[in-house]
């Protein structure tokens, strides 16, 4: 069974219920805790009553600095929201990690950006180095990914889509909320990945729902991936893709056609005045809420609600 840790300001805790147990370790980023399992699993078998949970001011379970990538157009249903057709080639974009933020931290919606919007995540914490040229096969894929944290990749679409600029666009302060726990996983947990369900709503509203299993590139194939070019170390996180549902949509083909005939400035001028007529997008006095867990609840990356406010 997976093993829940929360990290706060005075330290590292193991989650048991409602309660937590602090776990004694000398470990201040995420890289120092996961090669200090001795102690969470002290902690984890300890028997101690624990504080409760809801009495913890809890931060990102990823500490910064760290790399942050992400996959793009990952799920088959976002897919076919974002328009495409046939086969999608597997696509890696970064993020600045100073983008990780808690999750009960406020996401502030920069005062440029008009069409902000949300993309719940699974994100996999690495635990052991990935040099270039790794080949990671299902069977070896626990040797490499130490636990999970569900996260929300915001995004700027007005700056994503005018400037085809994926890092700018996802990589401003409170855009990649991570946590509240970092699930870290035994090797029979594994076989439990495709059952891992991603769930968002704003303000109470469903917005993306789905499993793992409408997943296009699944974990060890993506890591084989990013490794022809990228080397990961422990502590690094990857961000997997985001199910549809998404406020970001493509117009209908006849209107993508004739779009396509306009100059640039005319074609994003019109896709942008229809696009302020969806009520999706985030706005002032939202609240994301997002989840992800097994149906059994094995593993349980436990819930994420953040407001959304303006840029002061």
């Amino acid at each position: 069974m997976s093993t829940n840790v929360l990290r706060t300001p005075e330290g590292w805790w193991v989650v048991h219920d409602e309660r937590a147990v602090r776990i004694e370790t000398k470990a201040a980023a995420t890289a120092e805790l996961l090669a200090d399992r001795e102690a969470v699993r002290e902690a984890a078998t300890s028997g101690e009553t624990g504080t409760p949970v809801a009495d913890l001011a809890v931060l990102s379970p990823v500490t910064t600095p760290c790399r942050v990538v992400a996959q793009m157009v990952n799920y088959r249903s976002h897919a076919r929201d974002s328009g495409f057709t046939g086969e999608i080639p597997p696509t890696f974009f970064r993020k600045a990690s100073s983008s990780v933020s808690g999750p009960q931290d406020t996401v502030v919606k920069p005062s440029h950006v008009r069409f902000l919007d949300y993309e719940v995540e699974l994100g996999l914490v690495m635990g052991a180095p990935l040099p270039v040229g790794t080949v990671v096969t299902e069977t070896d894929l626990p040797s490499y990914v130490a636990g999970l944290v569900l996260t929300n990749d915001v995004s700027a679409r007005d700056v994503q889509l005018t400037k085809g600029q994926f890092y700018e666009s996802k990589s401003y302060p409170s855009f990649t909320p991570t946590g509240p726990y970092l699930a870290l996983l035994e090797p029979e947990d594994f076989p439990h990945l495709l059952d891992l369900r991603l769930r968002l709503s704003v303000d109470g509203s469903p917005r993306q729902d789905r499993t793992l299993a409408d997943m296009i590139v699944r974990p060890a194939q993506a890591l084989t991936l990013l490794a022809r070019f990228q080397n990961l170390d422990p502590g690094d996180l990857l961000l997997t893709g985001t199910p549809g549902g998404t406020a970001l949509k493509a117009p209908p083909k006849p209107i993508e056609k004739i779009g396509a005939l306009l100059p640039p400035a005319l074609k994003w001028k019109a896709f942008f005045n229809s696009q302020a007529r969806n009520p999706h997008y985030l706005q002032e006095g939202n609240v994301i809420t997002a989840t992800i867990s097994t149906p059994d609840r094995r593993i349980d990356l436990g819930e994420q609600r953040t407001p959304v406010t303006d840029a002061r």
